[in-house]
């Protein structure tokens, strides 16, 4: 789809972990014969070992401050870009993103994304001692409303529905 209006933009995926952010933007960058890009996928090149290694290792507030300097870093042009669940906890982060292009926040309902978790347990998830699922999924239902420029609704959808109702969403 090389006719896609903003060439020069990224577009960034925002959603709890397991929204289906990866799957979709690399459908979605193939689509449009872009770039994809994993956040999360950075942090782990960076620190040599993988993301549940990386968030084991240090304060759920010593991660999100890596993810925010790891996400700001982040320089490029048509590209797709999934970020990790937790990116909107950093302002600074989230303005970056901004700069790049389109926000996209992908919602799926928290039953799913609890069984999707389950099913996969050493994903690298940013969660404080004590705090649950339910927990991060309430905080940042709010952060991810505030800091996307379009949502869409992913439960019941196919990855292939979601990504067409992803273009409709941005005019493309």
């Amino acid at each position: 789809m090389a006719d896609y209006p903003n060439e020069t933009d990224c577009i960034t995926l925002i959603g709890m972990a397991s929204a289906g952010k990866s799957t979709l933007g690399k459908m979605l960058a193939h689509e449009l014969g872009w770039v994809f890009i994993d956040t999360d996928h950075l942090i782990e090149g960076q620190y040599g070992t993988n993301l549940q290694a990386v968030t084991d290792s240090m304060t759920k507030e010593e991660f999100l401050d890596v993810e925010c300097a790891v996400v700001s870093a982040v320089r490029a042009k048509r590209c797709v870009i999934a970020t990790g669940g937790s990116v909107v906890y950093r302002e600074a982060a989230m303005e970056h993103l901004r700069t790049l292009g389109p926000v996209c926040h992908l919602n799926v309902e928290l039953p799913t994304i609890v069984k999707r978790i389950s099913a996969k347990p050493d994903r690298g998830l940013a969660i404080a001692p004590g705090e649950t699922i339910e927990d991060l999924y309430n905080e940042r239902a709010a952060l991810y409303r505030k800091f996307a420029d379009v949502s869409i609704e992913c439960d019941n959808k196919t990855p292939g529905e979601c990504v067409t109702a992803l273009l409709a969403a941005l005019g493309a």
